[in-house]
């Protein structure tokens, strides 16, 4: 299969790939594009015997910096919004039920959809210039998953989803949201060797042992979770707030946004 934004590669040696967001000089922003291909190319890793492992990463200078706030049509309604976001979600929830074991490898930013993406890996491996946050609060919006609260702490959940705080890479080990820190340099070569390890490991043996863990979260009610909050976040997109912030978009450069967005917040440091 071609691919338009994501590249996909399997190993020579051992039975992993890797797919990598591949629009650099967006920082790896996620359009329908990008979602779309991940979705595909992890249902292809899934259906291949010869890929027992899988890493996510990003080309350049970044994870991804998050779903894409450029060249969308913002003027739309709570059916638009529950559309897409339960395509978002449903694509996450793919990885995060696949059969085999996903490792994301974070270079840079990882933001908003990008670290729900993160999120829904089973392993994440971070270098020590990755960046992590749920900045899109301060545009009155929200993630189309809601994994957060299924891995860390409720007040670590609370201060990043709250603040829209951006963190480092030891705050997010220290918040167990990263399982470890490398040097950048060495990011490529760890996470490949995790993979290698992964797909050395007896392939049932993971499947059912992902399948039991994540048999606790079904339980639990990760599924209702996700469908309850993309119908809190579509209702908050129409709101009269969310209307003008996705309105401001239409008439500022990307820059400009993030700025009106970033700005307030400088210097409140807690």
């Amino acid at each position: 299969m071609t691919y338009e934004t994501i590249l996909y590669e399997k190993d020579a040696t051992d039975k992993f790939a890797t797919i990598t967001i591949n629009r650099p000089d967006k920082l790896n922003a996620m359009n329908k594009t990008v979602v779309r291909e991940i979705d595909a190319a992890v249902a292809a890793s899934v259906a291949d015997p010869d890929v027992n492992a899988l890493i996510i990463t990003g080309a350049g200078r970044a994870f991804s910096s998050g779903y894409d706030l450029q060249g969308g049509d913002f003027d739309v309604d709570f059916d638009f919004w529950v559309e897409d976001m339960t395509e978002n979600a449903e694509a996450l929830l793919n990885i995060w039920k696949a059969p085999i074991p996903v490792i994301a490898a974070v270079n840079g930013y990882a933001l908003a959809g990008a670290l729900e993406l993160v999120m829904s890996c089973d392993l994440a491996i971070a270098a020590d210039n990755a960046k992590f946050g749920e900045p899109e609060v301060r545009h009155n919006s929200g993630p189309p998953a809601l994994m957060m609260p299924w891995l860390l702490a409720t007040r670590d959940v609370r201060w990043l989803m709250y603040t829209g705080d951006t963190i480092d890479a030891e705050e997010a080990l220290r918040m167990h949201l990263i399982n470890k820190i490398v040097p950048a340099a060495e990011l490529k070569q760890k996470s490949e060797n995790l993979a290698r390890k992964l797909a050395r490991v007896p392939t049932p043996a993971l499947k059912y042992t992902k399948m039991s863990i994540n048999n606790q979260q079904m339980i639990a009610g990760i599924r209702e979770s996700f469908n309850y909050n993309v119908t809190a976040i579509a209702g908050l997109h129409v709101t009269k707030a969310g209307n003008e912030w996705m309105k401001k978009l239409g008439h500022m450069t990307l820059k400009e946004y993030l700025e009106y967005r970033d700005g307030p917040f400088r210097g409140l440091d807690v």
